[in-house]
């Protein structure tokens, strides 16, 4: 059955606009805001389903987070009006890109009444008291969560997706999952978070903090030893697991009233639960008067306490086993008592306080360390918080995996191993939509897969999914992949519509990646194009193929344009020397010319005639010469 709503906030301010335009059309085209609409009940009709999601109408508010709790709170209490039953699973999913308000933030809109958790929706479906009370708190969720046993899986986008895996962590029984942007990968991520759902059981109880509830099954090792584990994963329908619960009482309440204590164990999820009745046995009948093992003044105390049940109860000023101390710390008169002996565990040794403390007067006064957080404890100095096992440098793996108590780690449920670094479940060995432990492939060791590798191949990855040995099916669907998303290859048309059957989405990008059951392939075909695709199998066994959209090709090359770019580059460069070395020639040859000129211009030879120079020559005027 499907059933659906919407919500937007409480309609004041400041976080919806009071503008009476804004009270009308907040936005252009946008309805107007309202706290929280059951529009459709659950209902098999899934064809309105459809209808009412598709003309579900967008309004908008003022900040950022939405009043998401107001509508998860009334999806889960107002049983009759969402149509819930008894007998069925119960899945919640919340569909948002934005936070949450919660409560304590009424208060800026002047609404100081707390959630009472308490249904309020009219008869046509509308959140009637969401300006009258307070958003819920996260507890307030995760305890109608379980009293209804509704499974809630957040459905946000990738920018909202780290806030809700941690709202997740404190509301139980819920997943979460990554939106894209347009919502087209709704259905896949409710059927995978599904998945995740219904192949796992996992075992809650409502004890107080005086009870302590641990789970131990074998799962699905029906031969394998009893381990101690509240989960079991990979399951199918029809599986049938038993666990074996076993309850201690750690302290006893001061109130006789809580001595008989009722709580419910039950699976997560289900609205099935086992009520245990338990009645604590905090008080003896040697602890009353009358009882022969009631002695007040008793000589086996020393006359100075009461004997109960053959322990000695020592009046204000005494202690010590028998009160055989005194407050100033002085020995009783009784001199067969021997102080160093309460000082010892037993007789084996003859080290007083196990070398860490000090006896006084038959009781250990345990050593101070210099980290105040680092204690000595126990009647014998026996015990200490900081000698147990480590894990990435932190005592017992950090105090959200366990506490160091007298040297050894006590894990808190969902951990274990020496230093609670091991998860006591394998729901981490489970493959993300489903199936056996670790494929059927290896075993689960300390939350991590260890594969198998043998002569039938060496199996490697997260969940060991992947077998570079091992033959694979990616040159079977190597031709239709070709021809249905590319339109190459080999095989014509009808070839490609008569032999490729299976199921191919054409996706934008394909990886290859460890923490999915997929495997991954890639081949270049005659254009030198890679194309590369994925391939894994439904719940069913069927083959689902996801194709990259578009061929990665290498650039055309052309080849007469290298040609003709290669011999203008070689033109040009010859060129670019001839010119270069015709002005290196012309600026020598200028600047020797001009040397040439100045040595010319500061030479004297020429400027006058040589004193010591005749010519081969003489000429003598005869005076007897008339010219005739």
């Amino acid at each position: 059955r499907l059933g659906f709503g919407s919500f937007v906030d409480k309609v004041v301010m400041p976080y919806v606009s009071t503008v009476p335009n804004n009270l009308v059309e907040p936005c252009p085209g946008c309805a107007a805001p309202y706290g929280y609409q059951n529009v459709m009940s659950l209902s098999t009709n899934t064809g309105r389903f459809s209808g009412e999601v598709h003309k579900a109408a967008v309004s908008g508010n003022l900040d950022a987070p939405e009043g998401g709790f107001d509508a998860i709170m009334q999806a889960i209490v107002c049983r009759d009006q969402i149509g819930w039953r008894d007998k069925a699973r119960r899945l919640l999913v919340f569909s948002t890109d934005a936070g949450f308000h919660y409560a304590g933030d009424g208060k800026l809109g002047g609404i100081v009444k707390p959630n009472d958790g308490l249904c309020h929706l009219d008869g046509e479906g509308t959140y009637t008291h969401s300006t009258l009370q307070d958003y819920p708190s996260i507890s307030q969720i995760n305890q109608k969560v379980k009293q209804n046993a509704i499974n809630v899986i957040f459905a946000v986008t990738k920018e909202q997706i780290n806030v809700y895996k941690r709202l997740g962590e404190h509301i139980e029984g819920s997943t979460s999952g990554t939106l894209t942007g347009d919502s087209s990968n709704v259905v896949d991520l409710v059927q995978e978070q599904y998945n995740k759902i219904k192949s796992s059981v996992e075992m809650k109880d409502t004890a107080n903090s005086a009870v302590k509830v641990t789970y131990y099954s074998k799962c699905l090792d029906e031969n394998g030893p009893l381990k101690q584990t509240n989960k079991c994963d990979g399951l199918r329908v029809g599986t049938v697991v038993t666990f074996q619960a076993e309850i201690e009482v750690k302290t006893c309440p001061k109130d006789p009233k809580e001595w008989n204590h009722v709580f419910q164990i039950y699976p997560v999820g289900i609205n099935e639960s086992l009520t245990v009745d338990l009645e604590m046995l905090c008080s003896c009948p040697c602890e009353r008067p009358g009882n022969p093992w009631y002695k007040e003044f008793a000589p086996e105390c020393s006359g100075f306490g009461t004997y109960k049940c053959g322990v000695c109860e020592c009046d204000s000023s005494h202690f010590g086993r028998k009160c055989e101390c005194g407050s100033d710390n002085t020995r009783q008169p009784d001199k067969d008592i021997d102080l160093t002996a309460g000082c010892r565990p037993d007789n084996t040794t003859v080290i007083d306080c196990s070398g860490r403390g000090t006896c006084v007067c038959g009781q250990c006064d345990c050593d101070t360390r210099s980290n105040p957080e680092e204690k000595i404890s126990g009647p014998f100095c026996e015990c200490d918080n900081f000698s147990c096992d480590r894990h990435d440098g932190l005592l017992c793996s950090g105090p959200d995996h366990g506490e160091c108590v007298c040297g050894k780690c006590v894990c808190v449920s969902g951990w274990t191993g020496s230093a609670c670094d091991c998860r006591a479940t394998n729901d981490t060995c489970i493959p993300p939509e489903g199936g056996e432990i670790c494929s059927g492939r290896g075993v689960c060791e300390c939350g991590m897969c260890k594969c198998n590798q043998d002569d039938k191949g060496h199996y490697s990855g997260r969940y060991c999914n992947k077998c570079p040995t091992c033959p694979g099916r990616c040159k079977e669907f190597k031709e239709c992949v070709q021809c249905m998303v590319y339109k190459t290859g080999s095989l014509t048309p009808e070839e490609c519509a008569a032999n490729c059957t299976f199921e191919l989405t054409v996706v934008d990008v394909v990886e290859d990646r460890e923490d999915l059951d997929e495997n991954f392939c890639a081949y270049y075909d005659e254009d030198d194009c890679r194309f590369a695709y994925v391939y894994s199998y439904d719940e069913k066994g069927k083959i689902v193929i996801k194709a990259q959209k578009e061929r990665e090709c290498p650039p055309q090359v052309y080849v007469l344009g290298i040609v003709l770019g290669v011999i203008g580059a070689i033109v040009l460069i010859g060129l670019a020397l001839l010119l270069l070395w015709k002005l290196v020639t012309t600026i020598h040859d200028r600047r020797e010319f001009a040397k040439f000129e100045k040595e010319r211009s500061m030479a004297k030879w020429d400027t006058g005639e040589n004193p010591i120079y005749k010519q081969a020559t003489s000429t003598f005027k005869n005076p007897t010469y008339a010219g005739k």
